[in-house]
């Protein structure tokens, strides 16, 4: 019983100092942010962007 618990321990501690998948949830965090930004300005200019933009070019095509 007394050395599953050190093993335990053991397994514990060294899974606790293993850092080796924090880059990539860095990244990962970093990129949703991203994406939260780009879909935030395409929301936010989107209705300006299709009055503008789309409603010239079908005026052009009637």
């Amino acid at each position: 019983m007394a050395f599953s618990f050190r093993r335990m321990k053991a397994l514990g501690r060294r899974f606790a100092a293993d850092a080796g998948g924090a880059t990539a949830v860095e990244y990962s965090m970093l990129a949703a942010g991203i994406a939260g930004v780009v879909m935030l300005t395409i929301y936010s200019i989107g209705e300006t962007v299709e009055t503008n933009f789309y409603g010239k070019l079908v005026g052009n095509w009637k």
